[in-house]
């Protein structure tokens, strides 16, 4: 612990060439920054010789007594009589002072706290290896949503900074070569435990006149018919594999950026997967336009289906043995393609590892067919819903999802009839999996009535989902997840109260960079 660069009001002390000990470090020396009175030296010295003598007591190897007592004197008395020596309320600032006196002797670590420079408070990664397949969604997350597990909270936090990743890289190079196939992209991981093994691209089918590139040269990517928008990461360090009890693959995919993408996801008409067998008897049915992205390829990339399957292919192969898990992760667009992708590769392998979803703010995708088919190759989806996002309600009907499921459970005729219309409409969609919603109108920050942008952001869900603590409890005062992030892009959606204190909403976004990693992490709500 280094103690000269952080005790309070070090520029009050002049005590050159003193060196300090404590847990058997040898402290950095004290330096001279204002020149004191003979007194006032004095009493300085005096209180640096008491703070040695009290931090030396502390390492096992020291013998030698700091001040002699009677042998029938307890512990907890020592340590008092050495604290009272310090006489910490009249080298301190006056702000110091009550905090000092009301510092109980038997509580030194919360001293050695106040003297060291590492003042964030920090939460644990806590272990899951024993429970690694209830948060991947073995139980459908039974008992775990509301109110929410922390530890699921963390996970949830921790997939969509994976999305997160994927955004920035994509935004901070769009283009694509027309000519040149497109290479392994840099990109930044949240957590660096993890590796990027595989650059995603996905294709539209359709295409934009040449004269729409002419009339805006700058805009080319927008119009470009296949477009970066994910990435394979398997992870790679022993101790973190250790932690979760297994060697977990991401697939992580944004969401909408490009016009042609835009395009797609209005291509709304069901239509039949080709080369799927069903045992069901419904068959599965998916939006034309995700289906399309997903599937279509051009002479310089493959699909976005061969590219996930192949490397995740060779990744099961490569760790052949281990346990390991596949989740998949994506927002908007992403979130639709991801249910391709998990479908995909639950039947990509013999035996293939379990496989996840946790979608943020996706889509209708199929049909109860579809739903039906995930079901049966055992996917498990977690579909995190902002109740005000009306992107989770599209495509297809505007159709309840709680009274769609109490007519067909009642086997009522309206239950028979909208079974007949899922074999006969083409917008007959359903949802799948698990539900985890959250509200903007919980957040202190947030107007109730914020604009639909806000309502789909990434950066918004995952302030909601740090704050949420159950369905009938208040938002966690201390949720401050992704607020400098939406009070810049979003700042029209924040209460003006906070919004003329936006100043105090900065937080350090890098200071988990700051000291060296460890089994702690700073919390998801700092």
């Amino acid at each position: 612990m280094q103690i000269g660069t952080t005790l309070p009001n070090s520029h009050l002390f002049q005590a050159k060439g003193v060196n300090l000990k404590c847990n058997g470090f040898t402290s950095v020396k004290a330096q001279t920054v204002k020149t004191l009175s003979s007194s006032s030296r004095d009493m300085t010295k005096k209180h640096i010789s008491n703070l040695e003598k009290l931090l030396q007591t502390t390492n096992p190897v020291d013998s030698k007594p700091v001040i002699e007592q009677s042998s029938n004197r307890s512990l907890e008395n020592r340590r008092k009589n050495l604290l009272e020596g310090l006489n910490l309320a009249n080298i301190w600032p006056d702000e110091m002072r009550k905090a000092a006196e009301e510092m109980s002797p038997r509580h030194l670590n919360r001293l050695k706290r106040l003297l060291s420079s590492k003042s964030i408070e920090y939460s644990p990664r806590n272990n899951l290896a024993t429970r690694w397949r209830e948060y991947h969604g073995s139980n459908n997350w039974l008992g775990l949503l509301d109110p929410l597990d922390e530890n699921l909270r963390r996970e949830l936090v921790r997939y969509g900074e994976f999305i997160q990743a994927a955004y920035h890289c994509f935004h901070s190079d769009p283009a694509t070569s027309p000519d040149d196939g497109p290479t392994e992209r840099q990109v930044a991981l949240p957590d660096r435990s993890y590796k990027v093994t595989k650059s995603l691209y996905a294709t539209s089918s359709i295409g934009l006149p040449k004269w729409v590139d002419d009339v805006a040269p700058d805009l080319g990517w927008m119009t470009q018919r296949s477009s970066w928008i994910g990435y394979v990461a398997v992870c790679e360090d022993r101790n973190e594999i250790q932690r979760m009890g297994r060697r977990d693959i991401v697939i992580a995919l944004r969401g909408t950026a490009t016009c042609l993408e835009w395009a797609e996801n209005f291509r709304d008409l069901l239509v039949e997967r080709q080369n799927v067998d069903d045992d069901v008897a419904l068959q599965s049915k998916v939006e034309c336009g995700f289906l399309s992205l997903y599937n279509t390829g051009d002479h310089r990339v493959p699909s976005l289906a061969e590219s996930v399957v192949n490397e995740v292919q060779r990744l099961i192969e490569q760790y052949k043995g281990e346990p390991l898990s596949i989740t998949v992760t994506g927002h908007s667009l992403g979130a639709a393609l991801a249910l391709l992708v998990a479908d995909d590769l639950s039947t990509c392998a013999p035996n293939a590892p379990p496989v996840a979803v946790f979608s943020f703010g996706g889509p209708r995708v199929g049909n109860r067919g579809f739903a039906d088919r995930l079901n049966d190759n055992n996917v498990k989806v977690l579909r995190i819903v902002n109740n005000q996002d009306v992107i989770t309600r599209v495509p297809g009907m505007f159709v309840s999802e709680a009274l769609d499921k109490k007519l067909r459970e009642s086997g009522a005729a309206a239950g028979r009839v909208l079974e007949m219309l899922d074999c006969m409409m083409p917008w007959a969609y359903s949802h799948v999996g698990t539900e985890f919603r959250v509200d903007t109108r919980m957040s202190p920050f947030l107007k109730p009535n914020a604009d639909v942008a806000c309502c789909h952001d990434l950066e918004a869900y995952l302030h909601l989902v740090d704050g949420f603590t159950a369905s009938n409890c208040p938002f966690r005062p201390n949720a401050k997840r992704s607020l400098v992030r939406l009070l810049n892009e979003q700042r029209s959606n924040f209460k003006r109260l906070y919004t003329s204190k936006g100043k105090d909403l900065t937080i350090n976004l890098d200071r988990e960079h700051n000291f060296p990693r460890s089994s702690c992490l700073p919390s998801p709500s700092s």
